[in-house]
């Protein structure tokens, strides 16, 4: 089992390419539960939702065979996405959940727990609780733990309590952005910095995404620069959690090394890009070749 915390949420998306017209399931937490469950793996999560959205979220989960504890909420979470050309995207505000209170215990066996926060939902203090009640290994996308909302629009901030955040959890990946304003280094300029200033926090694993210039992974001695899989993009959302999906479905496997999860991982959020959520055609097998065209380039 899998599990995964952070509140689901649904949105409007605009690229400029395409325009899902209403609203469409999506999450840090949702999106990484879904491809590992397309890949084959048993998943969970919780999180909250409203009335507004509860039946179709329930039925969304239930096409792709993800268990879920529901929470109660006065509305369902969203925001409308909007994509600039350089990849980044303003977030306009269409609902907010109310903050998760608990872990269900009946998902404390997982070998990975995701965390993943949309907009600060999971506490410092449920996280502590959850790393003290489990041996799993907790992966963290902190993107909910650095945005606020002022007004409609969310923005990136420093959370003071980024580096305790960080000191709970095995993994962590923040993309290119987060990176920046959790370190205080431009991962572009000074990704060395970033990397040991994350990893000396305590996980055992740091992991960069850098949109399409692809990834980075440090285990505290090795470094692993990754280059994305040459695609086109028409719709970015999603591509850190399912990144993270992959990368967890990977080194789950027998042997597999860190090089190996993230090309796999890579390759996996290359094909969800091409497409629009939540129905991403993941399939194994072409992802597999894809990490043979990848490795060509290494």
């Amino acid at each position: 089992m899998i599990s995964a915390i952070g509140n689901p949420v649904y949105d409007i998306i605009v690229t400029p390419y395409l325009d899902t017209g209403g609203r469409v399931l999506s999450g840090c937490s949702t999106n990484a539960c879904i491809v590992l469950s397309l890949l084959g793996r048993k998943c969970a999560m919780s999180g909250c939702v409203g009335e507004d959205f509860k039946d179709t979220f329930i039925k969304d989960l239930g096409h792709f065979g993800i268990d879920y504890d529901i929470q109660p909420s006065n509305e369902t979470g969203g925001f409308h996405l909007e994509y600039y050309e350089s990849g980044d995207r303003k977030l306009n505000l269409l609902g907010i959940a109310n903050p998760i209170s608990y872990f269900p215990e009946k998902y404390l066996d997982s070998s990975y727990i995701v965390v993943g926060p949309i907009l600060g939902e999971v506490s410092l203090e449920l996280l502590r609780g959850i790393r003290s009640k489990t041996d799993a290994k907790i992966f963290l996308d902190p993107q909910g733990f650095v945005r606020e909302v002022r007004g409609q629009t969310a923005f990136r901030v420093k959370n003071p309590q980024i580096k305790e955040v960080v000191e709970n959890i095995d993994i962590v990946k923040p993309n290119e952005y987060e990176a920046e304003i959790m370190t205080g280094f431009d991962p572009y300029k000074e990704i060395d910095k970033v990397c040991d200033t994350l990893y000396s926090w305590g996980p055992d694993l740091v992991i960069v995404t850098l949109g399409e210039h692809g990834s980075v992974i440090y285990d505290g001695s090795e470094m692993l620069k990754l280059p994305a899989f040459k695609t086109f993009a028409k719709d970015p959302t999603g591509a850190g959690d399912t990144y993270m999906g992959g990368f967890i479905f990977e080194l789950e496997n027998d042997h597999r090394s860190l090089l190996d999860a993230g090309l796999f991982a890579t390759c996996t959020s290359s094909i969800v890009v091409e497409n629009i959520g939540p129905y991403f055609p993941i399939n194994e097998q072409e992802i597999r070749r894809r990490i043979e065209i990848l490795r060509e380039s290494l």
